[in-house]
């Protein structure tokens, strides 16, 4: 994984907005690339092995797909097969941007072990999936674990799961989420994401986003998060459960810039000055002047002295040390006060 304290990984999830089409899921990563993000993520799964027939759909996906398809049906339609991953993996490899993707079973996890996957993301979900966590995690890659409706207490008990099974702390990110599709703001608590920070030492922290904008992630950008998910699509309208919630191309485009710049102006926390503003030091402050001629021999007070740019001559804050002393020369008006 990236050094996540030195750039934010900016996760461009694809998830099924290419609706089981491969030419559509490489104009995705065509797309996630040209915005500047490191990855792009799918999911992988088998219909088979992810739900039971007689599942129902998600409130939101009732909104957005047929409702009267089963759930079964409208994700089996979704499936990836083992030759999409593959060429999806060489696609990602040749455009330059990490190829990421979601296991929602064991048979997954070992598919996308023989793809050599880097970075193992854990569905909000999933969190309770307690052999798909201990699968994982004996696999000792760095792991991105969302939280969506989830406690701190089932966080941690996946953290436990994830630990025992010989995965170290500073290799997962624990993801602040909300899984409503798409979030309300005012239902995204994002200082929840601190407080995980603050509960499991050692962890990096991010935040996986649902809300109908862009400004979210990059607030958790400035706020500290490590990663940032950001699901997207080609066409909000398209059919499919996801489009919807999905930023469009130039959406994204224009997170992820407005992230980097968001890095940047993180800086290093040590307040002094920048090396662009110290020109600007000795124009913008101000120095002790005469306010009126001054005799040699005569008393600086403040009837005779004021401030005034630039900073070239003694500070205003030796003003207490000037007044009292005597003149050692003259002073025109506005001459700098010079000596002590």
């Amino acid at each position: 994984m990236n050094n996540l304290n030195e750039k934010t990984l900016i996760i461009a999830e694809a998830g099924v907005n290419h609706n089981g089409c491969l030419e559509t899921a490489k104009k995705m990563i065509e797309v996630a690339q040209e915005a500047g993000a490191d990855a792009v993520k799918f999911q992988t799964f088998k219909a088979e092995n992810l739900l039971v027939e007689t599942a129902e759909k998600a409130d939101y996906q009732k909104c957005t797909t047929d409702a009267y398809e089963t759930q079964f049906n409208m994700i089996k339609k979704l499936e990836l097969n083992v030759h999409c991953h593959e060429k999806l993996a060489h696609y990602c490899k040749r455009k330059n941007v990490l190829f990421l993707s979601t296991p929602f079973d064991l048979e997954s996890v070992d598919l996308l072990n023989k793809l050599n996957l880097q970075i193992y993301k854990i569905a909000s979900g999933e969190i309770t999936n307690w052999p798909l966590l201990n699968k994982i995690g004996k696999l000792n890659k760095p792991v991105i674990l969302s939280s969506g409706m989830s406690t701190i207490g089932e966080i941690e008990n996946a953290l436990v799961t994830l630990k025992q099974a010989g995965l170290d702390l500073s290799d997962i990110t624990v993801m602040h989420c909300h899984s409503e599709y798409p979030t309300k703001y005012e239902d995204v608590n994002l200082k929840a994401m601190l407080t995980i920070g603050n509960a499991f030492p050692g962890i990096h922290i991010g935040y996986s986003d649902h809300t109908p904008g862009i400004e979210i992630p990059i607030a958790a950008v400035a706020m500290g998060a490590s990663v940032i998910e950001k699901h997207f699509t080609l066409d909000r309208n398209m059919e499919g459960p996801d489009h919807s919630a999905s930023l469009e191309p130039d959406e994204l485009k224009e997170m992820v810039k407005a992230i980097r710049n968001i890095q940047k102006a993180m800086g290093d926390g040590l307040k002094k000055p920048g090396p662009n503003e110290r020109k600007n030091i000795q124009v913008a402050r101000k120095s002790i002047v005469a306010s009126k001629r001054i005799e040699k021999g005569e008393i600086f007070c403040k009837e005779n002295l004021t401030v005034k740019r630039p900073g070239t001559g003694i500070s205003p804050m030796l003003w207490n040390d000037i007044i009292g002393k005597v003149a050692n020369r003259s002073f025109n008006k506005n001459d700098f006060i010079l000596c002590i």
